[in-house]
Order: structure tokens, then sequence, then C-alpha cells
């Protein structure tokens, strides 16, 4: 299939260093690492193409080791501090460095690089996978642009800065409040305890740069439509005068349909519905046409299946997936790590979360007040696996009551004219970029009243920039009468229904936290935490098999969708079912996988 083809093309990309010799680059600290951070070479860091659903042939990827400073934030360098591996946060081990940055202090990074020559007469487009939080990009000497937002990402066309023929300079500098400014943050906090993390500064996703012509693809959307068996693909495209876009739909390597336009509904001939159990991918190709030649292309994939809910025979409301009931369960998914913090320290390690979850029996994933790398929706897209993408929280939620327990008892957390203006800012990015994926089939935007503020019009927001997918309002929040389509409680550490509303999808949005603190994979020895603890892999699976036949009793009672927490322990939290270094599965696989997909079945 020529998307694969591209794909591993573009994976193969070799990294352009400044230097002749690379400079000697060690972890920071004495953490626990993963096994991929103990391997990792600095000078083959995260070399896979960043963008799988819009995949370009020609492209340079900037990952590596850059120079690097921290200032005052009203300051500029003097001189660099060291070198810092990009794009591992700064606080991170596997950046070399490990250091904190305040929110009156500036990171900066400094490179140099070159424009192959065969680039010439093209736009030169400077991508970021994302920096935490702003982000003021030089080149040469000149700004490039300004970027505000830690999940989402950006580019700059830079073609105008360059020196042709030369070597060329990057510099970018960040600034990051993390707890102490209006920004989403999720679980970054300044003091690190309990469910709350180390924070995260600066690039923590993969860098690099690519040519496009006068007339190329910004980017697109596939939805589609399985009860007529189309295709419709939305392109969003720079277009000089004269020029089209074509979209071409294929399937196993041979064009099945192709028609010119932005906005173009193709026919899919016997339709290969996506699911969990059967994860079908068709390949899309968008070409920019000049007088019937080709000046710009990118290849990509799409998926036939659709999201959307139904009563069953007992008036209770279930989701659907293609038309049919489907309990939808899986375990809730910070997306951290011990060594790379925000940043997984391979492309490996990335996809390797998601395989394990599939081999425990899950169908879904709750990616938890984080948004990961575009390749991470593209590994569940390939492997089958539903997500539930929360919006990163801007708070936490001490200074509102939270009413979790009934309608109307919670009250907003008191955010700025200024901080919500962000959210939707940052919110309405995250949705344009990732609707895209197939995978996810749900949005969070709050979670336990952390920073909830506005409910029904982020409702209304979130529907605006995507109805086609369900919107699960407020996961443990404070429930107020909304459009929203989710009832989401959480209860720890046993399932229960204390509320429940037949308008709603009532789901079990979190419980569980069975605690294990495993011997030498602990991050911190002498500081573990979980809502109940044990001493044995046998405890704690038959704790947790208890709370599956609970939990199936109130499938019954109409709940339809559950989150186990959690995936794998993180920092001083030991309920995960792996360990934080990945090297540990707690329990036998097997048994969990049967347990799992007994609850998943008992839906009827």
């Amino acid at each position: 299939m020529k998307f694969r083809t591209l794909l591993a093309a573009a994976m193969s990309a070799v990294l352009l260093s400044s230097c002749a010799s690379a400079p000697e680059w060690a972890p920071a600290g004495d953490r626990i690492m993963t096994s991929w951070g103990e391997a990792l070479d600095p000078e083959n860091v995260l070399q896979e193409y960043p963008r799988p659903q819009m995949v370009r042939e020609r492209w340079v990827n900037l990952n590596g080791l850059w120079e690097y400073a921290i200032t005052p934030a009203d300051a500029v360098p003097d001189k660099m501090d060291g070198h810092i591996l990009v794009p591992f946060a700064v606080e991170s081990a596997l950046s070399g460095v490990g250091k904190s940055v305040t929110e009156n202090d500036a990171l900066w990074y400094e490179r140099e690089f070159s424009v192959p020559k065969d680039w010439a007469g093209s736009r030169i487009m400077l991508n970021f996978g994302a920096v935490d939080w702003k982000a003021e990009v030089y080149v040469n000497g000149e700004l490039a642009g300004c970027h505000t937002g830690g999940y989402a990402p950006f580019s700059f066309d830079v073609t105008d800065l360059l020196q042709q023929g030369k070597t060329n300079t990057l510099k970018v500098k960040v600034t990051d409040g993390t707890d102490s400014w209006f920004q989403p943050r999720g679980k970054q906090v300044s003091e690190p305890e309990g469910i709350w993390y180390t924070a995260v500064t600066g690039i923590w996703q993969t860098v690099w740069m690519e040519p496009v012509p006068e007339s190329y693809v910004k980017s697109y959307q596939a939805v589609a439509d399985i009860d007529a068996s189309v295709l419709n693909v939305y392109v969003d495209a720079v277009l000089a005068e004269g020029d089209a876009c074509e979209v071409v739909l294929m399937e196993s390597g041979n064009v099945i349909n192709k028609a010119r336009g932005t906005d173009v509904s193709l026919d899919v001939p016997q339709m290969k519905l996506w699911s969990p159990d059967s994860p079908y991918l068709y390949d899309v190709e968008v070409n920019v046409v000049r007088e019937g030649k080709v000046v710009d292309s990118v290849s990509g994939y799409a998926a036939m299946r659709e999201i959307s809910y139904g009563k069953d025979a007992s008036g209770h409301k279930r989701m659907c997936l293609n038309g049919e009931p489907l309990f939808q369960y899986g375990p809730l998914d910070q997306g951290w790590w011990p060594d790379g913090l925000y940043t997984a320290p391979s492309d490996e390690a990335l996809a390797f979360d998601i395989q394990k979850t599939k081999d425990f029996g899950f169908n879904m994933i709750r990616k938890h007040v984080k948004v990961e790398p575009a390749r991470w929706y593209w590994h569940c897209d390939r492997l089958g696996m539903l997500v539930w993408q929360d919006m990163p929280s801007i708070e936490d939620n001490h200074e509102n009551v939270w009413g979790n327990r009934a309608y109307d008892t919670g009250t907003d957390y008191p955010v700025t004219q200024e901080g919500k203006d962000n959210y939707y800012k940052e919110w309405g990015e995250v949705i344009a970029v990732f609707k895209g994926f197939p995978c996810i089939v749900v949005w969070v935007p709050f979670n336990e009243g952390w920073g909830q503020f506005d409910t029904e019009d982020v409702v209304q927001f979130t529907r605006a920039q995507d109805p086609t997918r369900l919107i699960n309002y407020a996961s443990g929040g404070n429930f107020v009468h909304c459009s929203g389509d989710i009832l989401d409680l959480h209860n720890y550490p046993h399932p229960e229904m204390y509320l429940y509303d037949k308008e709603y999808i009532n789901v079990l949005g979190e419980y569980g936290g069975i605690g294990w603190p495993v011997e030498g994979h602990l991050w911190q020895p002498d500081r573990n935490w979980g809502y109940v603890q044990f001493k044995s892999a046998d405890e704690v699976l038959d704790t947790y098999e208890k709370y599956a036949d609970m939990l199936i009793d109130l499938i019954d009672d109409g709940f339809a969708g559950a989150i186990y927490t959690q995936t794998t322990d993180v920092e001083i939290e030991v309920n995960g079912l792996m360990t934080y270094d990945r090297k540990v599965v707690k329990l036998d696989e097997e048994r969990l996988s049967a347990i799992n997909r007994k609850v998943i079945e008992s839906m009827k």
C-alpha cells in the first residue's frame, strides 16, 4: 500500500546534526528507567515520521542534541548551559538535564541546520509536534512566530528567513507557568505529590521541517457514512488559481475511487468496517494537481466506522459502534514515563502500552488529561483500540464545590476570562488536529470539576467543532442538565451507581485503583500511594475480579462503559496493571484478559 510505503520511507529520514561529532550525553538523575530509555541512542531519537495521516516523502528530522540555557524570563542568554536531548522535556532524565523551570524562568534552545539543496524553490515549513507552553521561534535571529498551548502541533513558514546554501540558526524561547498560570496542564504541578506529577516544560514532541510547493495540502478530514457506504473527505489546501485537489481512495494498493475537489464523497464498494476486532484501514492520498501534474501529495488513511447510541430493551442508552451496542471497557491511561515524563523513549514504547492494553482484553483507553503525539493515535487506529480523549485540565477543584453525586450541587471553578479564552483556543486546536483519527470516539472536556466552568457553553463549543462523536461533558465532575451525551460517575475503589439518568448514556468513568508496590520498580521507594493496597499479585487479581463481577451486575442496571484505574504506576502511584518502568506486568495476563472479555460480553 502506498501509505505504508511512504510512511516507511519517511521513517528512515536521517537526523541532521550541526556538530561533526555528537557531544556527550547521559540520562539525568537516578530514577528507574524503561528498557527503551536504557537503550536510547542520542543520535537516533524518535526518527519515525511524526504525522502518519499526512505523510510527505521529503522531510528532515531535527531531533537530537541541541544547546540549552535557563535564564530569567526577561533575559537573553550570553552563553548556553550545555546540551539537551530534544524532544524530551528539560525536567526529564532523557533530556540529559533534569532541571526544573519556574514561571519566572525562560528555557532557551539553539541549534544549527541546513536545508537540502534539492528543496530549492520550495516553501520550507518548520514543524513542532508540541511545546509546553509558550514558544517563540527565531530563525537567523528573526522571529518566525509564536505559539501558546502545550498539546497541539504548530508550523511556521520560514522560507524568507533562511540563508540559501548556508548554515542556519534556530532558537526557541519557552516560558511555562505550569500550575501558577491559567494554562491547561493536566497532572503537572510544581510540587508533585499523590496523583499529581512532575512538571513538563519545553519541546516534548518531534521537531522537523519539510518542503511544500506554492499550492499544498494543509490538512484533511475523512468522515464515514456507513449507511450509504460513502467516505466524505474535506480538504484544507492552499491553492493557486487553476490548481485543484484530488482525493484517491485505495484498498490493498488498488485505487477503488477518486474525485476532484476540496469536499468530495467517495463510494466505498464492498465496505470493510473498522472495529477493535477488525481494525481495517483504507489508504488515502490527497494530491494538488496543476495541468495534469501532481505538485503536492500527502498519504494517509481512513476508516469506515461510526459511533452513536441507542436504547436497549430495558430503555438503557448504550454506545453503539457501527450501529451495534458495544460495552466500552478500558484503563485510565496517564501517558507518563519515568525517563521521558510526557515523551515515550521510543515509538516502540509508545505502541507497547496500547498493545498490552489489547492483550489485557480491553477494547478502549481513556487518555487522561493529556494529549499524545499523533503516532499514538495511529497505533490505536491500526491495532484497534477505542479512545476517550480528555482535555487537559486548567486546575484541580480546590476552589470550587465538587458536586459529583447529584445534579446542580457543584460550583464552577473561578476561571478568568483570559483563562476561558485560552481554554477554547487550546481545546479547539486539539479537536481540529485529532478529530481525523478514527480511534477517538468520545471527547471529555472536564474531569472531576478540575477547572470546570460554563459547562453547557463548552459542550456546545465541542459539538460545533466535531458533531460526529459523543461528548462526556464532565467525567466524575459537576453534574448539570446539559446537552452532553454521557453521565459519568467516579467511585473508588469498587464500582457503584449512585446516580442514574435514562436521558444519558451512563458510565463508570473511574474505579479501582488497586495498589501493589513492586520492589525494585518504584519511582520513590519510601513513598507509594494507592486507593487500596495489597502485597501480592494474587490478592490484587482476586480483588480485581470481585470488582468486575460487581460491575457486571451494574451493567444490567444501565452502565454502558467503564474505566479501571490504571494502565501503569505513575511516580508514587502504585495502582497500575504494570509497573512505571513497564518491566513488570503485575497480574496474570491470561486470567486478566478472560475477566475483561467477560465484562465486555456481559452487555446484551
